[in-house]
């Protein structure tokens, strides 16, 4: 789950089957057992025909949950809350050590966890400057970049294009996030 339409969707699924929800964040379920117990094979047809997987494996899970953190963090928080020190970040939400995180992050996921954070960036910048309501001094402070030129180059990096050139093209190609 990458967004509140797909929490709203798993929500949709776990309510269908008559489960309980005890919290339900990005990439993250828990379930109260209910008097029938839970039938896991019904769950993944149903999260399979829309799209998603149950993950079962402990340390995908860890993975899967350190992705959903920075998303959320990009994608979806205030502009106060995006300047934090990710690795200390992950550390505490996770309580494991960062340089285990970024070991199996990087085993599971073949992209550093720095890599992984540059690139959901670089789709948030995307996306503001498609909007066209921020200038781009406005974006590289709302995503903690040190300067617009630390933005740009990061930017063209990434994408081949500086930003204004981005601006410019008609087609802009974006992925979605779960796609990053």
């Amino acid at each position: 789950m990458v967004c509140p339409r797909c929490i709203m969707a798993v929500e949709d699924i776990i309510n269908e089957l008559g489960w309980v929800i005890v919290k339900i964040d990005l990439g993250e379920v828990i379930v109260a057992k209910n008097k029938n117990g839970i039938n896991w094979e019904e769950l993944k047809k149903k999260l399979e025909k829309i799209g998603f997987e149950l993950i079962e494996d402990i340390k995908i899970q860890l993975v899967e949950k350190i992705k959903s953190l920075i998303v959320q963090h990009i994608h979806h928080s205030e502009d106060e809350e995006l300047k934090i020190n990710y690795s200390d970040y992950l550390a505490t939400e996770t309580g494991k050590d960062y340089h285990y995180l970024s070991t199996l992050f990087s085993d599971i996921e073949n992209v550093t966890i720095e890599r992984f954070i540059i690139l959901q960036k670089i789709e948030r910048v995307k996306e503001l400057i498609i909007y066209d309501e921020l200038t781009l001094s406005e974006i590289a402070y709302k995503l903690n970049y040190s300067s617009v030129a630390h933005l740009s180059n990061q930017f063209k990096q990434v994408t081949g294009f500086n930003p204004t050139r981005f601006k410019k093209l008609k087609s802009h190609k974006r992925k979605t996030i779960d796609e990053i």
